[in-house]
């Protein structure tokens, strides 16, 4: 049975994630803070801790399993930048040393699209962490939406007739993809996939092209298996 090992596990992705890995013959490892292991599913392997501190977890995670790190603040916005370095930065940064030492065969970080006009310091610290990923020598899948649509966080909905528009514009086609939205079911779909597809090389970039198309496969195999 694979092992995976999830921080941020009651999250916006995290815990549909570990329901679906769970589901599907995993066996998921989901790191919670003591008050909140309430909410994870009762198919995972609950792990107290804090994310920011890995002397908290690291005794926890198998050796040899993947690490999918998706710990971060809820709801980013330009005023969180002091939050983005104590909390995603940090938390990162526990999950690599954890990783590290217990040799994670693959670590799987979700970043965000850049280059960016907007959110400077949210994708400055996104990025760093990107680096700090690719220098570490562990095999690793980052994927970089811009913005995922699902509850509590359609507001960008609204621009969806722009990107329509964008597309048929040769000048900003490219960014309209590479800043496109994607929906919570494919996020969800393709971490999915992404943890069952350890890249061959080093590191592998998902996109936002890439994440839709590889959410489309997850939902085909599953559908297939059903």
């Amino acid at each position: 049975m694979r092992q995976v090992f999830i921080s941020g596990a009651t999250g916006y992705l995290g815990r549909p994630l570990t329901e679906l890995l769970s589901e599907t013959g995993f066996e998921v490892y989901a790191l919670a803070r003591p008050q909140s292991l309430r909410k994870l599913p009762k198919e995972c392997i609950p792990v107290p801790g804090d994310a920011l501190r890995e002397s908290t977890f690291v005794d926890e995670i198998p050796y040899g399993a993947t690490v999918v790190h998706l710990t971060g603040v809820a709801h980013p916005s330009p005023a969180k930048a002091a939050e983005f370095r104590s909390i995603d930065q940090a938390s990162f940064e526990a999950s690599l040393a954890a990783a590290m030492l217990r040799r994670a065969v693959h670590f799987v970080y979700v970043s965000v699209a850049h280059p960016a006009p907007v959110m400077k310091d949210y994708v400055e610290v996104r990025t760093r962490c990107e680096a700090r990923l690719r220098s570490s020598g562990l095999t690793a899948t980052v994927l970089r939406p811009w913005y995922v649509l699902g509850p509590g966080h359609w507001w960008p909905a609204g621009l969806i007739p722009f990107y329509a528009v964008a597309a048929f514009i040769p000048r900003w086609r490219a960014a309209a993809e590479r800043l496109g939205l994607v929906t919570h079911e494919e996020m969800v779909n393709a971490l999915a996939w992404a943890i069952a597809n350890p890249p061959m090389a080093q590191t592998m970039i998902l996109d936002v092209p890439s994440i839709r198309q590889t959410a489309r496969e997850a939902a085909s195999a599953s559908a297939l298996a059903l």
